[in-house]
């Protein structure tokens, strides 16, 4: 990253040439027209870049994908239709059936079944360690056929912060790459690729579009991870692909341009979760504000937490921001200008309490949804992780009466101003 982030969120990706339009523009089109069936070969063949069909690529995403790769500080990028198809290509893109993958398992709850159960049914296995294990457990998780590591920034909704430094080394050590969820600091608040991680996911559907107006995942790739120095582990990156012509990807791209275009070129082709142009254009709008935006999910979020700890009715907080949180000192190291607007906690009174007082919040607004321009408030032992059994949530660190907080860009005055008052009902 050349400039200062406010300046990528704005003008990064996509920069107009003389009379070209002063917007991204919106490419509504499902296909491109070529003069010649041998020009398009040459696309098919991955001779020539270009598009020809917005299944695979389109120019509107590229541009953005761009502009969030130089968020990151990454080599290549692609947007994906929701967050969800983000990490499911991350990690099928380098693992299968017969592989083996480490997880944390403080991760959203959609994640958690995708790896436990969705891919286990395609053969692929999981095991699951606490972000706070011991280096001998995290070490006793690896086996021979892993191929992957992936964990959150900062955990949905356990709030638990990912050591990413470590999680890297010891991935390393076992020559596999770290995928890292970085949804809810964004590139705003925390860069994983500067502490080792090699692929970085999102959810756009959060922060960065922050509107709730379209759902959207994207997929960074750091260049960091030398797939042909591990050769035999990731075959798909470094042997022949007959599906393309018997393309090796990492020879012909690159250690900066191989899981990007291997993932394009395989996964976006077969499973089509292509990002539309008219969601990619929106979710530009939402990242030309996102570094203004973030403070204030920020400042709302610390204000919030700070308030619920001192209530006598509130049992536990869960916020990476407060002095004497388990995970404070990780997230001034990776997050030291902010974390995210989510605040976790439970009540003396147990669920129903919770219950009683999410039906009398007035500004916050119940929804499966977080990090939105708008505070909204979920139970998630009833929603998002209620597919977990009880001994499931207590490993994603969630408990009955925990309630989510996402804490938007209101007044910080009147936000805490309803939480008083749906208090009081409790």
């Amino acid at each position: 990253m050349t400039e200062h982030m406010g300046t990528t969120c704005v003008q990064g990706g996509y920069r107009p040439g003389d009379a070209e339009p002063r917007q991204i523009p919106i490419y509504q089109s499902t296909t491109w027209k070529y003069d010649t069936s041998e020009h398009m070969g040459k696309l098919f063949d991955l001779e020539e870049s270009g598009y020809f069909y917005t299944r695979l690529q389109n120019p509107t995403n590229d541009y953005v994908a761009a502009k969030i790769c130089e968020m990151e500080g990454g080599a290549a990028a692609m947007l994906t239709s929701s967050g969800q198809a983000a990490n499911f290509f991350a990690v099928f893109n380098i693992a299968g059936a017969g592989d083996h993958v480490v997880a944390s398992s403080a991760i959203y709850g959609g994640t958690y079944n995708l790896l436990a159960h969705t891919m286990h049914r395609m053969g692929l296995e999981c095991t699951f360690v606490s972000p706070d294990c011991s280096d001998e457990e995290l070490e006793a998780a690896f086996r021979p056929n892993t191929k992957c590591v992936f964990g959150e920034t900062i955990a949905n909704p356990a709030l638990a912060v990912l050591d990413i430094e470590r999680f890297a080394n010891a991935a390393h050590a076992h020559g596999v790459p770290l995928i890292v969820d970085n949804t809810f600091p964004t590139p705003v608040n925390c860069n994983p690729i500067k502490w080792g991680a090699n692929i970085v996911t999102h959810s756009t559907t959060k922060y960065m579009d922050g509107h709730g107006a379209c759902v959207g995942g994207c997929i960074v790739d750091a260049g960091t991870f030398d797939w042909m120095a591990h050769a035999d582990k990731f075959p798909g990156l470094t042997t022949p692909d007959e599906s393309y012509h018997g393309v090796v990807y990492a020879e012909k791209f690159g250690q900066g341009g191989a899981f990007i275009t291997k993932c394009t070129s395989q996964l976006m082709r077969d499973f089509g979760s292509i990002q539309s142009p008219q969601h990619a254009f929106i979710l530009n709008l939402g990242l030309e504000s996102l570094h203004v935006r973030m403070p204030q999910h920020c400042k709302n979020g610390q204000a919030a937490a700070e308030f619920l700890q001192a209530h006598p009715k509130i049992s536990f907080v869960r916020y990476p921001g407060l002095q004497g949180d388990p995970y404070y000192e990780l997230a001034q190291k990776y997050m030291p200008n902010g974390t995210c607007g989510v605040v976790s906690f439970g009540f003396e009174g147990g669920r129903a309490a919770a219950e009683q007082f999410m039906k009398s919040l007035k500004l916050a607004q119940i929804a499966t949804h977080v990090a939105d321009a708008r505070t909204c408030v979920l139970h998630p032992a009833n929603a998002t992780h209620r597919q977990m059994n009880d001994e499931e949530l207590v490993a994603c660190g969630i408990s009955p009466d925990m309630v989510r907080l996402s804490c938007g860009i209101e007044s910080t005055e009147d936000l805490l101003a309803d939480l008083e008052q749906a208090l009081a009902t409790v």
